[in-house]
């Protein structure tokens, strides 16, 4: 398996709620150009830009975003920055969540889209329960 799919199933997806995933399976099904490669949030999370909207994020900045409701910079960094550590500490490796945004950032954008909607949509299945 590869490193960054390892990352996002023991060290992410735990970690994002229901509500979170789902903003996120939503945007890669409609290629949302809200969703960006490379930037955790745009505006960027520069200090000066702490309580300005946000308009895009990354798989993880979108899921606070969108997901959680969280509408400034500020706190949808706070919140990137809460899911990396408990990813990182998850593996007891410092930022091994890297491996999961270097993939993330650096693959196309159709192959980025299709690969991670697999991984989204494979979270939400493990939650929801069978009926009987």
């Amino acid at each position: 398996m590869e490193k960054w799919r390892r990352i996002w199933r023991e060290g992410i997806a735990p970690q994002l709620s229901r509500s979170a995933l789902l903003a996120l399976q939503s945007a890669l099904r409609r290629d949302d150009r809200r969703l960006l490669q490379g930037l955790v949030t745009a505006p960027p999370p520069l200090e000066a830009n702490g309580s300005c909207a946000v308009v895009g994020g990354c798989a993880i900045g979108l899921c606070g975003w969108l997901g959680e409701d969280l509408t400034s910079v500020g706190a949808v960094e706070e919140y990137f920055s809460g899911i990396c550590k408990a990813a990182d500490a998850a593996f007891a490796e410092p930022a091994a969540c890297r491996f999961f945004f270097n993939w993330f950032d650096e693959a196309p954008r159709a192959e980025m889209r299709r690969e991670l909607l697999i991984e989204v949509t494979r979270a939400l299945q493990q939650r929801t329960p069978i009926a009987a």
